[in-house]
């Protein structure tokens, strides 16, 4: 996988009397590849989650408190993997479409810190390949 192949896009906020109206993902959004679930992850402040590979799952990853540092194992044009991240959060509200075939970890960044997936299947343990923390030459800061 590329990493254009990884889409980031910018999110609606609306502001409201009484608080935000934040948009996620509608059926028209480039990203949305059908609906199997959606949840949350609280992550802690310097809590590192890695490394997980999807095979069919398309995420939508959204950040609607504090903010999370993704990091995208990749492959360039030569074949050599490089790493890709996106910091996204209530500071800069984005939503970041991860199809199936990518390896990828995240990082809490603030002192507390949700991330909503939502994910174009159900979750099937089945689907998805796991690496331990040190399995992949990325080092956290």
């Amino acid at each position: 996988m590329k990493s254009k192949d990884i889409l980031v896009s910018p999110l609606r906020r609306i502001d409201t009397e009484g608080g935000d109206v934040m948009h996620g993902l509608k059926t028209t959004d480039n990203g949305y590849q059908g609906f199997g679930e959606a949840y949350f992850s609280w992550v802690s402040h310097g809590s590192v989650k890695a490394w997980k590979c999807h095979s069919e799952m398309t995420m939508n990853l959204i950040v609607p408190v504090g903010r999370v540092k993704f990091v995208f194992q990749l492959e360039d044009i030569n074949g050599v993997n490089e790493f890709r991240s996106e910091i996204i959060g209530v500071d800069r509200y984005m939503r970041i479409s991860v199809p199936p075939g990518i390896w990828f970890g995240f990082k809490g960044m603030d002192s507390q810190n949700l991330i909503l997936n939502l994910a174009s299947i159900a979750h099937d343990p089945n689907e998805v390949k796991r690496l331990g923390l040190n399995d992949m030459d990325y080092i956290w800061r």
